[in-house]
């Protein structure tokens, strides 16, 4: 990491969504980890919730976030796939002021070196919403580790130059 030890640590409160038809709080294991590095970096765990495969009702969760300026980031696991029940970048494309389309490509480059070419399947992406990051990770647990310790750990790190999504934090908002 390009970490600034001369720099102040800023801790900023993240949420984590869990998106699965299949997983219940006992078998969030992705969910876990990413609650653990959140944590273990330095940050405040804001909420953490569980929604099944409905973009409806991901929206419903992501707009009370939103709404709740204890709420800086929101990462979300699960959902990110190709498949019919697979919509989270959906609900995502109904929020969003604006893309982070970095993030989706080169969140494929780091897992296309430890899952090779079965990571064009992923449809990571990340955006801003109203003034809140939200970062969608796949619901595999591999995934969750490539996004937070191959991305999210430097980028939600205000100490990381040359520069870092927490510097950015007051002025999502401008016009």
């Amino acid at each position: 990491m390009a970490i600034d030890q001369t720099r102040t640590f800023k801790p900023i409160n993240i949420a984590v969504l869990t998106v699965s038809d299949t997983r219940g709080p006992a078998e969030d294991t992705s969910g876990d980890i990413l609650c653990e590095r959140i944590k273990g970096a330095g940050h405040k765990l804001a909420a953490r919730a569980l929604e099944k495969d409905d973009a409806d009702r991901i929206v419903s969760r992501l707009n009370n976030w939103i709404d709740d300026r204890a709420v800086d980031a929101v990462v979300i696991t699960g959902g990110t796939g190709l498949t019919g029940r697979d919509v989270t970048p959906e609900a995502l494309e109904r929020i969003k002021t604006r893309d982070i389309p970095g993030f989706g490509e080169l969140f494929r480059w780091l897992s296309f070196k430890t899952i090779g070419t079965s990571t064009i399947q992923s449809r990571a992406c990340a955006v801003v919403a109203r003034g809140t990051y939200i970062f969608a990770l796949p619901g595999s647990n591999g995934a969750v580790k490539d996004g937070w310790d191959g991305i999210l750990a430097e980028q939600l790190d205000s100490r990381n130059r040359p520069c870092n999504f927490v510097e950015l934090m007051p002025r999502l908002l401008e016009s």
